[in-house]
């Protein structure tokens, strides 16, 4: 087998060949990951619409076991829950919703009516969910997560 003594490194042909293989492939990745990205905010509001909805139905048959119509707070695990007297609905101010729910890491809680979980990052009007005091009712929103 003969070889050349020439035969050094790279042409600058392949060069530029690898480096227009890498730009395209940047141009098609990165739009790939923003999305990823609202994608993953998306389905994180959805899961506290989820755990929020598990957390009226959990205090509202908690409610219900105990017989007392008349009574505004609820014992889940040992910590009263504010409810609304005759539904066992969580209440939004503070010491309702919150406490059923536990746990809302990530998540920034607002009291009011409504009610108010925004993701703390990329959270905002557009993406995050409500919660009706009266009702239990929960709307999520997410348009531009």
């Amino acid at each position: 087998m003969k070889t050349l003594k020439n035969e050094k490194g790279f042409t600058l042909v392949e060069l530029v060949v690898v480096i227009a293989v890498l730009g395209i492939l940047a141009v098609v990745a990165v739009p790939r990951f923003i999305n990823i990205t609202t994608s993953a905010r998306t389905a994180s509001v959805n899961g506290m619409a989820g755990a929020v909805r598990a957390a009226v139905a959990l205090a509202r048959s908690q409610y219900m076991v105990t017989g007392n119509m008349t009574a505004t707070t609820v014992s889940m695990d040992g910590t009263n829950v504010n409810v609304t007297a005759g539904t066992g609905v969580p209440r939004s101010a503070t010491g309702g919703i919150d406490v059923a729910v536990q746990s809302f890491d990530g998540f920034t809680y607002t009291s009011g009516t409504p009610s108010t979980f925004w993701p703390t990052v990329g959270g905002s009007a557009t993406c995050g969910l409500s919660y009706a005091d009266g009702t239990g009712a929960v709307t999520v929103t997410t348009t531009t997560c």
